[in-house]
């Protein structure tokens, strides 16, 4: 995970290895109790695409009124504002400084590393997480993941298809390219591993299986989520299965006996990038998924 400017809040550190981020409208605060019993490893209080425009101002109040309860809860909480380069957006980061910045704010249609470390002057010690959902975000990844305070990034790829015009067959293999130049992003930057994004058919857990398994061999570390029923699916679909286990304890067991020298198993060579591999595959047995790059 990249350094912060300033000390992390515990909140922060948590959201480094979350696996699951479950999003709530800011707007219905009777789901907000209901969304923290989920199981997800961090809510999303949504102030931007699940609020109508004439309901911002009451998500806020509704926000507001419970947050000292709600800061009070083990599970972290990130606020979506809307976009920040706009009055909604600004908005928004005002009424957080005079409520208590949360752990971390998920900034939509990031774009501009200026305007993130606008966010972070005005949210000195909250976690950053952008949202890259469009041409121009994608275009400027490398430079928003090295803006100040970003933890992780994070794919919208439903405003992405929008903003670009792509459509997607089975597996999506069309938005690889946005996910791969992510995850990379993120290595460069050594960031937390970064965020899919949702899996929009809430009944179809092999859909969510198997995109969850899709982002993790694409280097990342956690999904969003938009109903409580898809945390269960994505925690397990990231968890490594007991043929991954095994692999990876003989492959540290041969790496331990050999002193680190590069040593054959089962006919093949293993050396430090295998091992690499297999400390990340038991760090995906951690109470909390992924943490940050194994080797560092």
């Amino acid at each position: 995970m990249k350094t912060l400017p300033t000390p992390p809040t515990a909140g922060a550190i948590a959201l480094a290895s979350a696996r699951t981020f479950l999003f709530v409208p800011g707007n219905r605060p009777e789901r907000f109790e209901k969304a923290l019993r989920s199981g997800a490893d961090a809510i999303v209080i949504d102030l931007e695409d699940a609020v109508p425009h004439a309901e911002k101002a009451a998500a806020r109040e509704a926000i507001g009124a419970r947050w000292a309860q709600l800061d009070r809860q083990a599970v972290p909480l990130v606020l979506r504002i809307n976009p920040a380069d706009t009055p909604l957006g600004l908005q928004d980061l005002e009424w957080l400084r005079g409520l208590g910045a949360p752990a971390a704010v998920m900034v939509p249609k990031a774009e501009s590393p200026e305007v993130l470390s606008q966010v972070a002057v005005r949210l000195p010690g909250t976690a950053i997480l952008p949202l890259v959902e469009t041409a121009a975000g994608y275009a400027a990844v490398h430079a928003l993941a090295g803006a100040p305070q970003v933890l992780r990034l994070v794919v919208g790829h439903i405003d992405f298809m929008a903003d670009t015009g792509v459509r997607c067959t089975e597996g999506e293999p069309e938005l690889l390219p946005l996910r791969f130049a992510v995850n990379i992003a993120t290595r460069l930057n050594r960031l937390a591993p970064a965020v899919d994004g949702v899996t929009v058919d809430i009944g179809n857990d092999a859909l969510l299986r198997a995109d969850t398994q899709r982002a993790l061999n694409l280097g990342f570390g956690a999904k969003l989520c938009i109903h409580p029923r898809q945390v269960a699916v994505v925690h397990e679909a990231l968890s490594p299965s007991a043929e991954e286990i095994a692999w990876a304890e003989r492959v540290l067991a041969a790496d331990a006996a050999s002193g680190g020298a590069a040593v054959q198993l089962d006919g093949k060579m293993v050396d430090l990038p295998v091992v690499l591999q297999a400390r990340r595959t038991m760090a995906r047995l951690g109470d909390r998924g992924l943490a940050a790059p194994a080797d560092k």
